[in-house]
């Protein structure tokens, strides 16, 4: 049997020598050249923490759109803005919304809520032991929210919310983590605060540290009405005359395409009443280096409009479980360093910004490709510039 065991090196693998080790294994078992794979200009001696068994890297070509005019608390101004993708027309459809918007006057937005959480179910010997323990809980928060506090010098424990069922009570610890995306940060502060409570808890109680009500990196309605991440709104009133100078297509026509558009929402009970926020975000969150992972609660969208009296067109759209970071994670590689400088994110004090400029990046898609819809110029686009070129 040819042995595959993957070569590594205890002291430091991240050296040279077990990297080569790595690559001529990989072209020994499978015939690859690894012509592309292997040739980086990163450091690997920084990418201890990001991922294990480093051969070589993927690279994701990169194009630019924008200028995006935000209007928000934190992003203020024009952003070239960069997308890592392999779809064609893409960066083409958000740069054709982002001129739009522009020219509107820009995207407004606002940044509702901001929490993360670790959700821990408590288990009990009967429903009237759980209901006791739940007054208990609400009556020593300020105790468990010390203990969860003391492993974190950014992260804040601001509530716990309680669902309680049968002879358990499922918790959510909301947490605010700084700069960070704060997955792990909430995991350990969660355990502390846990470790606390079975010490100090006067009955017998058990508990494991994740109930799977956090719902991390799933879809699921009690994040997106309760958050998870940010929760912003990014929102933009079009005049009439500007959308059918740049989108070819009536006000009025775009809003009955949005008001179809809802019912087969609803029809495929999706998580989404827009068109495509996973391919802005997604595109996004690979060029700031993201966990992508995060997209399933990510793209989560609810998005509203208004046909106006004066034939005006308000569109907003709400993303209630936006996880980003501009600090840690894979922020700090090479390229995803240099992506969140050309935005002004990189770094402490950046994570709202970013946020916001996610967002109205998401608004300018929403309506480029609602209008390439209803205009019927969709096909033709991927046609011209995308995967259908035969």
């Amino acid at each position: 049997m040819t042995d595959l065991k993957i070569p590594r090196d205890r002291e430091d693998d991240y050296a040279p020598e077990p990297i080569q080790a790595r690559q001529q294994h990989i072209r020994s078992h499978t015939g690859s050249a690894l012509e592309h794979t292997s040739s980086y200009s990163l450091d690997p001696g920084t990418l201890a923490g990001n991922v294990e068994s480093f051969f070589g890297v993927a690279q994701v070509p990169m194009g630019v759109a924008g200028p995006l005019l935000v209007n928000g608390e934190h992003a203020q101004g024009e952003f070239l803005v960069p997308l890592a993708t392999t779809e064609g027309t893409l960066v083409a459809s958000y740069n054709r919304g982002m001129k739009l918007c522009r020219e509107a006057g820009g995207v407004t937005t606002t940044i509702l809520d901001d929490r993360m959480q670790r959700a821990p179910v408590f288990s009990f010997g009967s429903a009237r032991e759980m209901r006791d323990f739940k007054d208990w809980l609400d009556a020593h928060f300020e105790q468990v929210a010390a203990a969860a506090e003391e492993t974190t010098s950014s992260g804040k424990l601001v509530d716990i919310q309680t669902f309680s069922v049968a002879k358990m009570l499922y918790t959510r610890f909301n947490f605010t983590t700084g700069d960070a995306a704060g997955q792990n940060m909430t995991g350990k502060a969660t355990f502390a605060a846990c470790a606390w409570i079975k010490q100090n808890y006067p009955a017998e109680l058990h508990f494991l540290l994740e109930g799977q009500f956090a719902t991390d990196k799933k879809t699921s309605v009690v994040n997106m009405l309760h958050t998870r991440g940010k929760r912003v709104v990014a929102e933009i009133t079009l005049p009439s005359a500007l959308v059918e100078k740049h989108m070819n297509v009536s006000t009025e026509k775009l809003f009955n395409a949005r008001m179809r558009g809802q019912l087969g929402s609803m029809m495929s009970v999706t998580n989404n009443n827009g068109l495509h926020s996973a391919n802005g975000i997604t595109a996004m969150f690979i060029a700031t280096g993201q966990d992508v992972a995060n997209v399933a609660e990510s793209s989560a969208l609810y998005g509203f409009s208004e046909l106006l009296p004066n034939g005006d067109y308000y569109a907003s759209v709400t993303l209630p479980s936006l996880i980003v970071a501009t600090y840690g994670g894979g922020t700090g590689l090479a390229t995803q360093r240099e992506c969140l400088e050309m935005l002004g994110c990189y770094g402490a004090g950046g994570v709202r910004k970013l946020t916001e400029i996610i967002a109205a990046t998401v608004m300018a898609g929403e309506l480029s490709l609602g209008s390439a819809v209803v205009a019927e110029e969709w096909v033709q686009a991927h046609d011209d510039l995308g995967r259908n070129r035969g």
